[in-house]
């Protein structure tokens, strides 16, 4: 992607399994609300998981600032659809505990390794660093809060669509981000790991884009990222030989 070398550059990171692991909650709700086994497999179900969460939510028609008995169903059957494809059939009320312990499992979770590393240097560096990140924006925030963002990434660098009225793949959240940073789609990067929200999304926007693929999922459409990384050092790696 050509930009001009003197202009600020941005690189902005998506949150749920991109910035930390969101394996971690759901491996724990299906454990503490199923019992399923340590060699159940947990992986290939999250992938599902998320699969189905985007599906639905556009089946659901699912805006910014989605309707509230809507998302509730998107929540419900994004377990039981995923959960039936491994064989586990969900009693009555399963889902909705599920769900509950899902939300409370989210606030316990870490970064992965390298990723503050990586932040800081380019924070050191003078580039324009922050978030972008689908979902309401009070949940949003306390999972930042859990993963202690606010003393790494200044808060209006942080933008959350629920708060914003614009969401991932929709080009104008990315717009938006440019327009209040003063930055230009040549110049911005963006790392993300999901295919429909974030390589569609940032690709139409005119954006740089890395994939986070570290799921090994396979692509949904034609649009091309720009790199594709399986980890931190590989995303260092890129942005290092890239960002001058």
């Amino acid at each position: 992607m050509t930009s001009n070398p003197n202009a600020k550059k941005a690189v902005f990171f998506d949150v749920d399994d991109t910035l930390y692991d969101h394996l971690q909650p759901l491996r724990g709700a299906l454990q503490d609300i199923l019992g399923l086994p340590d060699d159940f497999p947990y992986s290939e179900t999250y992938h599902r998981f998320r699969y189905y969460s985007d599906w639905l939510s556009e089946q659901e028609g699912l805006s910014a600032v989605p309707e509230p008995a809507a998302m509730e169903r998107m929540r419900r059957r994004r377990f039981e659809l995923t959960l039936e494809e491994f064989g586990v059939s969900l009693q009555a009320g399963q889902a909705e505990a599920l769900q509950h312990q899902y939300l409370s499992c989210q606030f316990r979770i870490l970064p992965f390794e390298g990723a503050y590393d990586l932040i800081r240097k380019l924070s050191a560096e003078g580039h324009v660093v922050g978030l972008i990140t689908n979902g309401p924006g009070a949940h949003q925030r306390t999972k930042l809060e859990a993963l202690d963002v606010f003393g790494l990434i200044p808060e209006e660098r942080i933008f959350i669509s629920g708060t914003i009225g614009y969401a991932k793949p929709d080009r104008r959240l990315f717009e938006h981000v440019n327009e209040l940073t003063g930055t230009s789609a040549s110049n911005s990067y963006y790392i993300g790991d999901s295919w429909r929200n974030d390589v569609v999304g940032a690709v139409d926007a005119g954006w740089s884009v890395i994939w986070f693929n570290h799921r090994e999922a396979m692509p949904e459409s034609d649009h091309q990222p720009h790199h594709v990384a399986q980890t931190y050092e590989d995303i260092t790696r890129i942005l290092l030989s890239e960002i001058k």
